[in-house]
């Protein structure tokens, strides 16, 4: 007998997310040592100084289980974006939070809505549960919000939305968006993903929060792996309703947030100086790229967030390229763009050792 045969249909077909690719996994391949990462958009500045006190405190607990209900960080979270606790959602990263929005609310006669080139995990998460993926064409890299519209019908269950978008670093304006929720059905859910909103300048920024009150179908979701530098502690949340995160809560799992993760994000939530430094390196780094691209004639999609995706050809063969040259940047092909490379940005010194790298590889071209 297949064992195969006994997996639900949905999973039969899923290929695994793939991630950026570890330095480990690059020195065992090549040999190669003092290797640049540039393919996970994590944040380049190391820890937050107040994360690693809360940390160490936190280990003279860790034979003890960690808070279920993660009190302390769902108030602070509360108080910062002006909801109650009861409208906070913990998650084991934000990826988790969207897995669970899925299993709570998507079944195999749902459709899901979502831009072409939007994060990948919408169109994986769908095809797990065995829902009908419905992926609108882009609109300059972006999302078509018109166009989504036009795919609404009875069998929408949800609208996911990447704002920044990831992999193509394009961005809605917040009226747009509004607007957008204004049109849309109230018993269809919009997931609206702001891993990257910390690095969207504060005037660009949207209050999306304030806007739970007035669409009770709006899930707002966010992150700690990136501008808060906690990628290896996983930890995510979502906005919502009440009523949504009362079933949200049903479905999570017990202890989904490890005792590290939740003393990490609930201290580093007031180190607005590291936040702060890595946003204004963020912008200072991100138009040193961008302004190599330019004198390289290499086409590029302008970014708000903490990457940038520039046209190269073949890029598989420039990734493998600069992998022997010891740096990992991120081949999208998976997200429908054979062409292009997203580059997450790194400190000065890495950004620079791309550069150097990339100009090797062009020569070689």
């Amino acid at each position: 007998m297949d064992i195969k045969t006994l997996a639900n249909r949905g999973v039969l077909g899923l290929h695994p997310y793939q991630p950026g690719k570890p330095v480990e996994e690059l020195e065992r391949e090549l040999g190669i040592q003092d290797i640049v990462k540039l393919a996970s958009n994590e944040n380049p500045l190391g820890l937050s100084p107040l994360a690693k006190t809360a940390i160490e405190a936190a280990t003279a607990e860790l034979t003890r289980y960690p808070d279920a209900n993660g009190f302390y960080l769902k108030q602070k979270l509360a108080e910062r974006w002006q909801v109650t606790a009861e409208q906070v959602t913990l998650g084991n990263g934000s990826n988790e939070v969207l897995e669970i929005l899925f299993r709570t609310f998507v079944s195999p006669d749902s459709e899901v809505i979502f831009d072409k080139h939007a994060f990948i995990v919408y169109a994986l998460l769908t095809q797990s549960v065995g829902a009908t993926a419905v992926p609108v064409a882009s609109k300059a890299w972006g999302h078509d919000l018109e166009g989504m519209l036009a795919r609404v019908n009875d069998k929408t269950r949800l609208i996911c939305i990447a704002n920044p978008n990831n992999p193509t670093g394009t961005y809605l304006q917040p009226e747009a968006i509004e607007a957008f929720l204004a049109k849309v059905p109230s018993n269809v859910l919009v997931v609206l993903d702001e891993a990257y909103y910390e690095y969207v300048k504060p005037e660009q920024r949207g209050e999306t929060h304030q806007w739970l009150n007035r669409y009770p179908n709006l899930i707002i979701s966010r992150t700690f792996s990136k501008a808060y530098g906690l990628a290896g502690l996983r930890v995510g949340y979502a906005l919502t309703s009440a009523d949504i995160a009362d079933l949200l809560n049903r479905v999570r799992e017990p202890f989904n947030c490890n005792s590290l993760a939740l003393a990490a994000a609930t201290a580093v939530l007031d180190d607005t100086q590291y936040l702060e430094a890595g946003i204004a390196l963020n912008q200072k780094e991100m138009a040193r790229l961008e302004s190599y691209f330019k004198e390289r004639a290499l086409p590029y999609i302008p970014s708000v967030g903490n990457f940038i995706t520039v046209e190269v050809g073949d890029a598989n063969a420039i990734y493998q390229a600069l992998l022997h040259q010891g740096v990992i940047v991120r081949p999208i092909a998976g997200y429908g763009m054979p062409n292009h490379l997203r580059v997450s940005i790194g400190t000065e010194a890495e950004n620079t050792r791309f550069m150097a790298a990339m100009d090797v590889v062009l020569a070689q071209r």
